[in-house]
């Protein structure tokens, strides 16, 4: 028997699980366009920027133990992109399959309509037949398709770009 899978912000103890999941996604997988394996360090100094940015870092765990990841971050760097953000989720290849990614990008969509934000978008290459269903079973849609921009694994490989429209802001500014 399990304990039920839970969803909740990450703390500075969960970041050795973070860790885990993202460098299985670096060597085993083409999700992250990167080669080497990220380092405990690398790992804090990431999330201490998402603290000082207030970014939200979600984790599925089940009895302490870290299954999967989300978070977003700034779209593009220019002022007039604050409303629009990017999601990473990642999900540990032991789990995968029995709902934890959904219920990860369900719950950064909500923290992203808590802070009014009007797009999310998502960045996967463009053979993840998985996280593609993932995200457009829950309302994102492709917007682009760009080849080749990235190689990993002896091959090149095509992004494609999905993004979801909030019902956030009713008030935007421009400052």
């Amino acid at each position: 028997m399990t304990a039920p899978t839970s969803i909740r912000p990450a703390a500075e103890d969960d970041l050795a699980g973070i860790l885990r999941v993202y460098n299985q996604a670096i060597e085993k997988t083409t999700a992250v366009f990167e080669y080497r394996p990220h380092t405990l360090e690398m790992r804090r100094e990431w999330f201490k920027a998402k603290q000082a940015a207030s970014l939200p870092v979600l984790v599925a765990g089940e009895y302490g133990a870290v299954l999967g990841f989300a978070s977003y971050g700034p779209f593009r760097a220019w002022p007039a992109y604050k409303y629009s953000v990017e999601l990473s989720v990642y999900v540990d290849e032991s789990t995968r399959g029995r709902g934890i990614g959904t219920a990860l990008v369900r719950s950064i969509l909500a923290a992203a309509r808590e802070r009014d934000l009007h797009v999310v978008m998502a960045g996967i290459t463009a053979d993840n037949a998985v996280s593609l269903r993932l995200h457009e079973k829950l309302g994102f849609v492709e917007v682009g398709h760009i080849r080749e921009v990235g190689y990993k694994f002896g091959r090149w490989l095509d992004l494609k770009l999905l993004q979801i429209v909030l019902e956030g802001p009713r008030q935007p500014v421009d400052s």
